[in-house]
């Protein structure tokens, strides 16, 4: 448990038992009716145990009383403490939600949060790579396929080449499990970027979630909500040699269904993963690159080939065309920086 963890659980703890009660009440709402993932329940948790802590400095000992004076004065101490927009923003969006849900539950007498503003976060404009680039990093596995190729010493430790001891005789080559390890490496990255899809949904797909024949694997997004996204023959390419030659070599009694596994036989882990693609873009010269850089870098590329914004919505799993339209704001810059350097009157 994190320090912020334990502070969080002293807080809940000290509070009056029916806003303990009411925390408690609405992270059972977000996990079971809403579907929320762990984290995003801990992250409303927290922001409610913060928001309630400050009440009860104020005086406000019932949830009746919470009304939105508190809830700015809240947001107020939040900001004069350092915080970043963003996350004044996220904590505005968890009182919001609150305190909508208990209203319709019959615990606060009207919707106090709903005329709580927040502070617009800033969005930066996500760091892209170049089509040659990002074809370069996903290409990175293909240069270590063969064992007269060693891989690059900087690699996670599950790709290093076995070490060979002197007295035990020639070194040996890699077991089929090491071996294994560039295809899945390979596949992994083929379908970050073929697919957009977020680091978490590609470690949880399972072998029956890709459809061969249509060239499409079954995604299960924020929320649980489904979707199906294609993907191109590269992708089709790794992902027939990894289920032919590289899964079958790694599979253990901890795989289950799972498509992608790490070094033990289990699924993937997305922390393994972010490392594995920062590992390959470093040994291929790149600039700092995580999954999320690859989702970006695929939704920039089909709106610069021409794809509808609409598609790319679906294709990503956002729920507001908002979250995607930031990709477009990508494609300007790039035009600008091209006219500029190519218009004589620029």
């Amino acid at each position: 448990m994190s320090r912020g963890d334990r502070s969080t659980r002293a807080m809940h703890q000290a509070l009056p038992p029916a806003l303990r009660e009411a925390v408690d009440n609405f992270a059972e709402h977000l996990s079971r009716v809403r579907n929320r993932s762990t984290h995003t329940v801990r992250a409303y948790v927290t922001d409610l145990v913060s928001l309630f802590d400050h009440a009860v400095r104020m005086g406000c000992v019932d949830l009746a009383e919470l009304d939105l004076s508190v809830l700015r004065s809240w947001l107020a101490r939040q900001r004069t403490t350092g915080a970043a927009r963003t996350s004044l923003a996220r904590r505005a969006a968890s009182a919001r939600a609150f305190s909508a849900w208990a209203h319709r539950a019959g615990l606060l007498p009207s919707d106090v949060g709903a005329a709580l503003a927040s502070p617009r976060a800033h969005r930066e404009l996500p760091g892209v790579l170049r089509a040659d680039q990002a074809a370069a990093l996903v290409d990175g596995p293909t240069r270590r396929v063969t064992p007269t190729d060693p891989p690059p010493t900087d690699l996670p430790d599950t790709h290093r080449a076995p070490t060979h001891h002197p007295g035990t005789g020639p070194a040996a080559g890699p077991t089929p499990g090491e071996a294994a390890v560039p295809l899945r490496d390979r596949v992994l990255l083929e379908l970050l970027y073929a697919t957009g899809v977020r680091v978490s949904e590609a470690c949880g797909l399972d072998v029956a979630d890709v459809d061969h024949g249509r060239r499409v694997i079954r995604v299960f997004g924020k929320g649980g909500r489904e979707r199906s996204v294609p993907y191109g023959v590269p992708a089709q390419r790794a992902l027939d040699d990894w289920l032919r030659q590289g899964r079958p070599a790694m599979v253990g009694a901890h795989s289950g269904d799972a498509l992608l596994l790490g070094a033990r036989g289990g699924r993937l882990n997305p922390t393994t993963a972010r490392q594995i693609v920062g590992a390959y873009a470093e040994a291929a010269g790149l600039p700092r690159t995580s999954p999320h850089g690859l989702r970006h870098s695929a939704a920039t590329h089909l709106l610069e080939g021409g794809a509808d914004l609409r598609a790319v919505q679906e294709l990503l799993g956002h729920s507001s065309l908002a979250s995607t339209q930031i990709y477009t704001h990508v494609s300007v810059e790039r035009l600008r920086a091209a006219y500029r350097q190519a218009h004589p009157r620029a």
